[in-house]
């Protein structure tokens, strides 16, 4: 009987002592739409967030990701994220005042995210989960400076920066994504840094956040006595004074001439605690069967992670619905043609636009191939891919079906005189690193390790923001979980973005996409085919780029139709990472995710390309027949039969 009285009056008073902590609050709105609220969309958001904030959800790991939807339209994605050393009390009570504030000020937002001091609560319209996103972003800074000594501020900032490095990497090393530390500044100053992941990253993607994030500090913050950034993959925060309660994270409950009773009662609690958990967590899975079994029922999907729902039935469409969506292959309802066949416009039942692909019936990959694979590639889900929704396999017909992307593809404007100046600096840059994050997550992100094999202008699609979407995985290969090369006789892609390697040998890897990916910035910036007459003299934009290089006239190479407002560091950090990425030796190549940290973070010095990039006349073999009327077209040596090869999942 004493004891007991001892947990309860003892399990309130921590409650209270931490809850009375929050203070700080803000949030960002995603790009809102005329749509009502009550669409299918905006009731599904308000599920999610219900569901992440609801009594059992509340996760003791203090992270919990949720999906609420039926289809690509109308699905909806939530995740949570509480510092660590609070109560699921506290939690719950933070999430729902997120939920109110996002509620109240984003109420017709695609997503949003709200943060305080305690916790973040994020929604959106594309899944979110086990992807590193450092925008949006918030900061945060403390109003009073450390000092007007401009040296003293200098040192203040190194010693935070070393602090806050640290941090970053006993974090990312860390399984929940979480770090605290604090330095002695002076006689009476001591630094405290805090920083936390979302534990769904992986190390790399956690420090690539927590860099950028550090970058950010300093440059809107630098000589401030504490400041945060606040993004949607992670936190950083200084201040001279203690972030968190000094007993919240290991609590002590020793005093003098009482240890034994001490160590008696914590006993006596986690004894206590376990066996509660244990029968919260029978009742916890017992309610969650009931509700998975009644959502399943109702049609409707609510699983963590939905992609792992996908199976060849869930995403097979009859031939009859394909056919009425784009009239029977209507020549009018043709947008485009791919190295396997054309593309067409469709519109489902339910209004749903998409675009159909009809292979080529001279594939020679059998059915049962042919649909595990589609399977595999269904699974894969970025922002910054072009989904795909489902194939049909019927009546000889071997045909895909992807989400609609309605702003054409890149090479549309990007090589289109009239159309070029649509593309100010701003969109470039953002296109630019959408295909970056969207290669770093085929390479090393995704549950499949894919090398895409033809990135080109003509792939990248644009959505009705002018987000960047990879397209045409026809020529893709999946290789092993921890293979990044291989080799092959049947040479296929597009020439001008072929590296040396692979158009010479049929040796392919993820470095032969990071070649193709340097090309086609040097694209992007230039506005300009990667083969033409330029002002060097040179029929080769790479040799053309580099001769600027060389001559200290980088900048020369920008399209002049880029008539607004640039970052000239900016154009020149993505000229020099392009060249990087087009260099002869592949091992001086960096990684797609060398190429997301250097252009995120300014910190991150550059190194100079060390040799000149392969010159066109030997990147293509001269017995290779070049084709008349459109260079850019992908070509194959000898034909590539299937969609995809060597299908191995990670």
């Amino acid at each position: 009987m004493f004891l007991s009285q001892i947990i309860l009056l003892w399990i309130p008073t921590v409650i209270v002592f931490t809850a009375s902590a929050a203070e700080f609050q803000t949030h960002s709105c995603g790009p809102s739409t005329t749509r009502q609220e009550n669409t299918a969309y905006f009731l599904n958001v308000i599920k999610v967030l219900e569901s992440l904030a609801s009594d059992m959800n509340v996760n003791p790991e203090k992270f919990l990701t949720r999906s609420v939807g039926t289809g690509q339209q109308d699905m909806a994605y939530g995740l949570y994220l509480c510092r660590k050393d609070l109560t699921p009390n506290d939690c719950r009570n933070c999430l729902i005042n997120a939920r109110k504030d996002i509620k109240k000020s984003c109420p017709l937002s695609k997503a949003a995210v709200a943060w305080s001091d305690h916790c973040m609560l994020r929604y959106a319209n594309y899944l979110i989960s086990s992807k590193m996103e450092s925008e949006p972003y918030v900061p945060e800074c403390n109003k009073i400076n450390i000092t007007e000594n401009i040296s003293e501020q200098r040192r203040f900032w190194d010693d935070t920066k070393r602090l806050m490095g640290r941090l970053s990497s006993k974090c990312s090393e860390d399984e929940n994504k979480y770090a605290f530390d604090n330095v002695t500044y002076n006689d009476t100053t001591t630094i405290y840094g805090y920083v936390q992941c979302t534990p769904d990253l992986t190390h790399d993607s956690c420090l690539q956040c927590l860099q950028v994030s550090i970058d950010r500090l300093e440059k809107n913050c630098y000589g401030r006595q504490g400041a945060r950034v606040l993004a949607a993959s992670c936190n950083v925060r200084f201040e001279i004074y203690e972030i968190l309660p000094p007993t919240a994270l290991v609590p002590s409950f020793d005093t003098p001439g009482k240890k034994n009773t001490s160590k008696i009662v914590s006993a006596a609690i986690v004894s206590v605690f376990g066996f509660l958990l244990l029968i919260a967590g029978i009742y916890y899975l017992w309610v969650m069967k009931k509700r998975h079994h009644h959502n399943t029922s109702r049609g409707l999907i609510d699983e963590t992670d939905e992609s792992d729902m996908i199976t060849e039935q869930s995403i097979q469409f009859d031939l009859g619905v394909i056919e009425a969506a784009t009239n029977s292959f209507s020549i009018h309802h043709k947008i485009g043609e791919g190295g396997f066949g054309g593309v067409y416009k469709g519109v489902l039942p339910n209004g749903q636009e998409i675009a159909v692909k009809r292979l080529s019936k001279s594939s020679g990959q059998g059915a049962l191939e042919f649909k595990n694979e589609v399977v595999l590639l269904a699974k894969l889900q970025h922002r910054n891919l072009v989904r795909l929704l489902g194939f049909c396999l019927q009546a000889e017909e071997k045909i895909l079906i992807y989400e609609y992307v309605p702003n054409h593809s890149l090479d549309f404007f990007l090589f289109d005189p009239t159309k070029q100046v649509q593309l100010d600096w701003s969109k470039r840059y953002k296109i630019i690193g959408g295909i970056a994050r969207g290669m770093l997550y085929l390479h090393e992100d995704s549950r499949l390790r894919i090398i895409h094999r033809d990135l080109k202008a003509s792939n990248i699609l644009l959505d009705e923001d002018m987000n960047p979407k990879i397209a045409d995985f026809g020529m893709a290969r999946i290789v092993f979980g921890n293979q990044t090369q291989a080799m092959t006789n049947r040479i296929v892609g597009t020439f001008g973005y072929m590296s040396p390697e692979y158009a010479m040998h049929g040796h392919f890897s993820v470095k032969s996409d990071v070649f193709s990916f340097g090309v086609l910035v040097l694209e992007i910036i230039s506005g300009k085919k990667n083969t033409g007459i330029f002002q060097s003299g040179y029929t080769d934009l790479l040799c053309h780029a580099w001769s600027k290089w060389k001559n200290g006239e980088p900048i020369d190479i920008l399209d002049p139709n880029v008539v607004d407002y640039i970052s000239k560091i900016e154009v020149l950090r993505c000229i020099n990472i392009a060249l990087l990425c087009v260099q002869e030796d592949v091992e001086l190549r960096p990684s797609m995710a060398s190429v997301v940290l250097m252009l995120n973070s300014n910190s991150v010095v550059l190194p100079l390309p060390q040799n000149p990039p392969f010159v066109s006349q030997y990147r293509v073999r001269h017995d290779m027949p070049m084709p008349e009327s459109d260079t850019s077209s992908g070509m194959i040596w000898p034909a590539e039969t299937s969609l995809i090869t060597v299908v191995h999942p990670r």
